[in-house]
């Protein structure tokens, strides 16, 4: 019998992290974890402030993630983060070793455009520029896979689906 992925949907800020991982967690038929909610607020302050997250910052949020991740380990779910740096992704799959990575990844220009027109959010664009020069790429002994976001949320879901199609789902 095989068991649901746990889907991380990774990217730099502004690749629609947490408009497609609803989507494609509905796709999939299981639950969605905005990733932001597992920052503790002296995180958000300081995004909210231009400033970017180091790693002591990062930890315990990639920490509270992988967690989340495990406990859904058998049953599927979908959770947005950044996951930007290899040493990231590792921490993630220490808590929750069967996660599968889906990097939305993107035309800078296209990306910024994006965050430019968006409401509500405390990620300014001036840090995009510092989270592509973060940006790890999947490699390719990591489970996962890229998908472009030049496309409708509707079309970049399908695009999703369709790749993780290729990964195949842990044995339970």
């Amino acid at each position: 019998m095989s068991t649901p992925h746990v889907v991380v949907v990774m990217g730099v800020a502004g690749t629609g992290k947490t408009t497609i991982g609803p989507l494609l967690a509905a796709r999939l038929g299981v639950p969605y974890a905005e990733g932001d909610d597992f920052h503790p607020q002296a995180n958000i302050a300081k995004m909210s402030a231009g400033v970017p997250l180091d790693d002591d910052d990062r930890w315990p949020w990639l920490d509270a993630i992988g967690t989340w991740a495990h406990e859904r380990a058998g049953l599927g779910g979908v959770v947005s983060c950044s996951a930007l740096k290899r040493s990231y992704r590792d921490r993630l799959r220490a808590e929750a070793p069967g996660v599968v990575f889906v990097h939305l990844s993107g035309d800078r220009a296209l990306i910024e455009d994006r965050m430019a027109h968006r409401q509500g959010h405390f990620m300014p664009t001036a840090l995009l520029d510092s989270q592509f020069a973060t940006l790890q790429p999947l490699q390719a002994d990591e489970a996962g896979v890229a998908v472009d976001v030049a496309g409708s949320p509707e079309e970049i879901t399908r695009w999703a689906v369709e790749a993780l199609s290729g990964i195949p789902e842990s044995a339970a």
